[in-house]
């Protein structure tokens, strides 16, 4: 029976994995292409299942709390500043749409911390080119001539593990490319609010008291070179409303990211292959209309160290893959469609009459239907951690 497992990937799947596998009793090394782990990144919006991910991990109310802005998601408004569904602020609607705004690098660290203290070894400066995935009950998985009795790839939108072992999975482009700042100060409501126009969308969410991620997402040409990000911005978003010019104006130069949206259509059509599971971005890539990114990444990583478990006997290692990808990808799946939806009638969707007849149509949506939603796609709860396997006789 081993316990050696490799993850390829330290960002927020791939050290969430580590943290779990380690808590089970597995011997955990992580690999990393960047040469210093970090996060690329802004803000996230920290929905109630990824805090409860988050918690699964081993983080307490202290930790949730030092995440960042605890809030909720206000609703959605025009371009004009007029709301489209502007939800109640009462008891139900609260829980039900509940936030945390985070600075990504703060989630980052706080997984990397975590963990380091476990005893995790991280290695950075190796790239991945070729994974044999073993089998359980035969050869060990080898990556980068390691040998390992499980691997999880968690290397992201551009994976090198999937590309090795799905070579016919491919991502993308979206059509769409988002800029992404965090500047100081506070902007907006204390809700998430998000804008709505023609091709277009824009949130805006404070993730300290004195601290504001804003996004930008507009429809683009891939692979677009601007010359000033944050001029284009600001001409792209101009006549929007007065809470949108206001935060585009405090912007200070050289801060504005932007990155091409690509997406997984479908996911992969199973989330193991040999010794190896797929988790994150990597396995299930979507549109990020439901802000479900990140908060998946840190399903997946829990469930790897919950369903999978402890180091086991390899008749046990195959049934607990096949649990994992039983588990996660319907579920995942289920998100990519609903993003894909949430796409064409939000930001996607183009101008004229079918802005004005969408606007008409989510006004009549009752807030209980919002609720329903709601907890059906972020009330999702850790499964029961897998038993032990027993000895073989």
């Amino acid at each position: 029976m081993g316990s050696r497992a490799v993850v390829v990937g330290a960002g927020i799947a791939g050290l969430a994995s580590a943290i779990s596998l380690t808590r089970t009793g597995w011997d955990v090394t992580v690999l990393e292409r960047a040469r210093e782990p970090g996060e690329v990144g802004a803000g996230v919006a920290m929905s109630r299942n990824a805090v409860a991910a988050f918690r699964g991990l081993g983080f307490d109310d202290e930790d949730v709390d030092a995440l960042g802005w605890s809030t909720w998601a206000g609703g959605t408004w025009d371009r004009d500043g007029r709301p489209i569904l502007a939800l109640p602020d009462t008891p139900a609607m609260r829980e039900a749409v509940a936030l945390i705004g985070v600075h990504r690098r703060r989630l980052h660290a706080a997984l990397h911390g975590r963990a380091v203290r476990s005893g995790v070894e991280i290695v950075t400066g190796i790239t991945v080119e070729h994974v044999d995935p073993g089998e359980p009950g035969g050869a060990p998985a080898v990556v980068v001539d390691r040998a390992a009795d499980l691997v999880v790839g968690a290397d992201g939108m551009r994976s090198a593990v999937r590309r090795a072992l799905f070579p016919s999975a491919r991502t993308v482009y979206s059509g769409f490319s988002s800029w992404r700042a965090i500047i100081p100060g506070s902007f907006g409501d204390a809700a998430l609010r998000q804008y709505w126009g023609p091709h277009a969308e824009f949130g805006i969410l404070r993730v300290l008291a004195e601290e504001t991620y804003w996004y930008g997402y507009v429809a683009m040409p891939e692979r677009t070179v601007l010359d000033d990000e944050l001029a284009a911005a600001r001409e792209r978003f101009a006549g929007w409303a007065q809470p949108v010019q206001e935060v585009l104006a405090a912007t200070p130069p050289g801060v504005v990211l932007r990155h091409d949206v690509h997406h997984l259509p479908g996911g992969l059509p199973r989330y193991t292959a040999g010794r190896v599971v797929m988790v994150g971005d990597a396995a299930h890539g979507t549109l990020p209309t439901m802000g479900q990114g990140a908060a998946t990444a840190l399903e997946d990583g829990l469930c790897v160290g919950l369903l999978i478990g402890p180091p086991r006997t390899d008749a046990a290692l195959a049934a607990a893959l096949t649990t994992f990808d039983r588990t996660r990808r319907p579920r995942c799946r289920a998100l990519a469609r609903a993003s894909v939806a949430s796409a064409r009638l939000g930001s996607h969707l183009g101008d004229g009459w079918r802005q004005s007849a969408r606007n008409a149509l989510m006004r009549l949506t009752p807030a209980a239907a919002v609720v329903r939603g709601s907890r059906a796609a972020m009330g999702w709860t850790p499964p029961a951690p897998a038993a032990p396997s027993r000895p073989a006789a």
